[in-house]
C-alpha cells in the first residue's frame, strides 16, 4: 500500500492508498496527522502562534534556555520571571508554559515569550469570569485620566464613579492598595476592559442594609462608623444604612465641630434617637449612651454656695460658664459688678478665663443656673444706707451730664443723679449742661436711697426753702398785692408776683370789657394790682384777677368773689403754652 496526502503534517487532512488487491485508490478522511505523528514518533506536534509546555534547563543573568521538544532550546530573557519584588524564583527543571513566536528567526533561533503567554491566559481567565459574573482580584496601579488603571493581569480601567459608593476625592490614595472588582465591559478584540468596585459595595451594602433594618429600632445600641463629618453633625454607617448624629447630640458639654470628638472612619457605639421607616431617616445619639450631668446638679450645686468655672461664650446679655462637662451656667450682665454700668460681658471677661462665682438658682427641669459674680464682693449699695441717710447734705464732683441731669460721684463705682428738675426752684432750665460742667464741685441733699433699684437720689433746690411755698403763704386766696406783667397772649397775662414765681389773670379776668382783648387792657412791663383768686400747691400755679378790684368791691365782696373762683381749663393751657414758649 502507498500512501498520499491531501494536508500538512501537522494539520488534519485525507489519505489515499492503492489498494494492492484491487487496484482501487482509497480515501481515508480527517485523519489527525498530528495524533498519527506522534503515534509513530512518540513525540507531541507544536505549532506556532501557541502556548506550550516547556522545560528550563538552564538559567544565566540575562536568560533562560527552555525545551519545548523541538531540536533547539528557545531563550527567554530572565526579566519574563522576575516577580514583581524583582526576584527570580524559577529553578532548572521546572515545567513553565511559553508562548511560541516561530521556530526560526532570521538569526535562526527559536523565539518564546513567557509574558506573552501568562497574558493570553491571563485574558482567557479574564473572559472566563466576565462570561460566568465572577469576581476578579486586581491591584490599583496609577493615575488615569477619567479614574484608575489597575492590574487585573492584564491593565483594566476603573472609572472613577465606580471606585466607592460616594465621590472620592483624592483617588491617588489608592494607589498600591488590593481590591475584588466586577467586569463590567470586556472586549478581547479591542482590549477593553471596565471594572467597577461601586457595584460590589452596593450588593455588600444591600445585604448588611438588610441585616440591619431587623436590629434598627428606637432606643437600640449599635455600632457604627463615622463615614462623614459636616459642621452640623457626623454621618455614621450603621450597615447599610446611614445615621445623622446631630452635633447636639454628641456631648452633654459644648463642642464647636464634630471633629473635635470625632474622625472619619472610627468606630463608635451610637443609640436610635428615631427611626422614620418611610423616609429611611435615622436619628443617633451619643451622649445618650452617657451619664446625664445635669442628674448630679442639685447634689452638686446648692444655692448660694460658691464656684469655679471657665468662661465658654459671651453673649450681649451676659456669659456662659462651664462649672464641669455638660454643666453651664449663665451670669447676667446685671450680675457682674455692684457699681459699674457693664454695657458688654467683654468688658469684664474674656473666652477662657476662669471665675469664681456664687450659684444664685437651679432650675434643674429647664437645666439652667443663674449665677453671680459681684455677689464675691460686698454689697457696696449696703455700706451706702449704713453710711448715708435721706435729708443728708453731701458734695462730690460731676461725673457725667444727660439730657435729663447730672450724676454726682458719691462712693468709688456709685454716683448720685441731680434730676433737671431738682436743680433749681424758680429756674427755667433747658439743659443741665448750659447750668454745670464736668468736674464741678456741687453740694446737694439726698433726697432718697433705692438698694434694690441701686439709686441714689440727690436735689440741688432743696438746699434752700421752695419760694412758691413762701408765695402760698404770703399771698392767700382773696389777698390784694400788685405785680410786673411779664407776658401777654390771647389767653391772658402772666404778673411776677414773687422771684421766680408768677401767676396769671385770665382774659376774662383782666377787665369789666368782656369783649376787650388782653393785649388792649395791659401789656408787658405794666404794673397791675390783682386779687388772688386760687393757688394749687401741687400744680405751683397762682390764678389771678384785676377784673374784680376795677369793680371796686369791698374786701367781704372781695373774699366772696376769691371763694367762688375755681380753675379752668383754660389756666392750664395758658401755663402750658407759657413754658412752651420759654422753652
Amino acid at each position: 500500500m502507498s500512501l498520499s496526502t491531501e494536508s500538512t503534517i501537522t494539520g488534519m487532512g485525507n489519505i489515499r492508498w492503492e489498494d494492492e488487491d484491487t487496484g482501487f485508490d482509497t480515501v481515508a478522511k480527517s485523519v489527525d496527522f498530528q495524533k498519527l505523528l506522534e503515534q509513530t514518533t512518540g513525540e507531541t506536534a507544536v505549532r506556532e502562534g501557541q502556548i506550550v509546555k516547556g522545560r528550563i534547563v538552564r538559567i544565566s543573568d540575562d536568560s533562560v534556555a527552555v525545551d519545548i521538544g523541538h531540536k533547539v532550546d528557545g531563550e527567554i530573557p530572565v526579566s519574563e520571571f522576575r516577580s514583581p519584588e524583582g526576584k527570580v524564583t524559577i529553578k532548572v527543571g521546572d515545567e513553565v508554559e511559553v508562548y511560541l513566536d516561530c521556530f526560526e528567526d532570521n538569526d535562526g533561533e527559536m523565539v518564546l515569550s513567557r509574558e506573552r503567554a501568562e497574558l493570553l491566559r491571563a485574558w482567557d481567565r479574564i473572559s472566563d469570569a466576565f462570561e460566568n459574573n465572577e469576581i476578579v482580584d486586581g491591584l490599583i496601579m496609577s493615575r488615569v485620566k477619567g479614574g484608575l488603571s489597575v492590574d487585573i493581569g492584564v491593565k483594566a480601567f476603573l472609572p472613577g464613579s465606580q471606585v466607592d459608593l460616594r465621590p472620592v476625592r483624592n483617588l491617588d490614595k489608592l494607589i498600591g492598595q488590593r481590591f475584588p472588582f466586577k467586569i463590567i465591559k470586556f472586549n478581547k478584540k479591542r482590549g477593553n476592559i471596565v471594572l467597577s468596585r461601586r457595584v460590589l459595595l452596593e450588593q455588600d451594602r444591600e445585604k448588611l442594609r438588610g441585616e440591619t433594618l431587623q436590629s434598627l429600632q428606637e432606643g437600640a445600641a449599635l455600632k457604627g462608623i463615622i463615614k462623614n463629618i459636616t459642621d452640623y453633625g457626623a454621618f455614621v454607617d450603621l450597615g447599610g444604612i446611614d445615621g445623622l448624629l446631630h452635633i447636639t447630640d454628641m456631648s452633654w458639654g459644648r463642642i464647636t465641630h464634630p471633629s473635635q470628638l470625632f474622625e472619619v472612619g472610627q468606630e463608635i457605639d451610637v443609640k436610635v434617637l428615631s427611626f422614620d421607616e418611610g423616609r429611611q431617616r435615622v436619628s443617633l445619639g451619643f451622649k445618650q449612651l452617657l451619664d446625664d450631668p445635669w442628674n448630679r446638679v442639685a447634689a452638686k450645686f446648692e444655692v448660694g454656695s460658691k464656684t469655679k468655672g471657665a468662661i465658654v461664650s459671651l453673649t450681649d446679655y451676659g456669659a456662659f460658664v462651664e462649672l464641669e462637662d455638660g454643666i453651664e451656667g449663665l451670669i447676667h450682665i446685671s450680675e457682674m459688678s455692684w457699681s459699674k454700668r457693664v454695657r458688654h460681658p467683654s468688658k469684664v471677661v474674656s473666652i477662657g478665663d476662669e471665675v469664681e462665682v456664687v450659684v444664685l438658682a437651679i432650675d434643674q427641669e429647664q437645666r439652667r443656673i443663674s449665677l453671680g459674680m459681684k455677689q464675691m464682693e460686698p454689697n457696696p449699695w449696703e455700706i451706702i444706707l449704713e453710711k448715708y441717710h435721706v435729708g443728708d447734705v453731701i458734695r462730690g464732683k460731676i461725673r457725667n451730664i444727660t439730657d435729663f441731669g447730672v450724676f454726682i460721684g458719691v462712693e468709688e463705682g456709685i454716683d448720685g443723679l441731680i434730676h433737671i428738675s431738682d436743680i433749681s426752684w424758680t429756674d427755667r432750665i433747658k439743659h443741665p449742661a448750659d447750668v454745670f460742667k464736668k468736674g464741678d464741685d456741687v453740694e446737694a441733699k439726698i433726697l432718697a436711697i433705692d438698694i434694690e433699684g441701686e439709686k441714689f437720689s440727690l436735689g440741688i433746690k432743696q438746699l434752700t426753702d421752695d419760694p412758691f411755698m413762701a408765695a402760698a403763704e404770703k399771698l392767700r386766696p382773696g389777698t390784694k398785692s400788685e405785680g410786673v406783667v411779664t407776658k401777654v397772649n390771647e389767653l391772658g397775662a402772666f404778673i411776677k408776683i414773687a422771684e421766680g414765681i408768677e401767676g396769671m389773670i385770665q382774659a376774662s379776668e383782666l377787665s369789666t370789657n368782656n369783649s376787650a382783648k388782653p393785649t388792649d387792657v395791659v401789656k408787658e412791663g405794666d404794673t397791675v394790682q390783682f386779687l388772688v383768686l386760687l393757688c394749687d400747691t401741687e400744680e405751683r400755679k397762682f390764678a389771678l384777677s384785676k377784673k374784680a378790684l376795677d369793680q371796686g368791691l369791698d374786701d367781704k365782696a372781695l373774699k366772696d368773689y376769691a371763694d367762688k373762683a375755681k380753675p379752668t381749663s383754660a389756666l392750664a393751657e395758658a401755663f402750658s403754652r407759657a413754658e412752651k414758649d420759654r422753652t
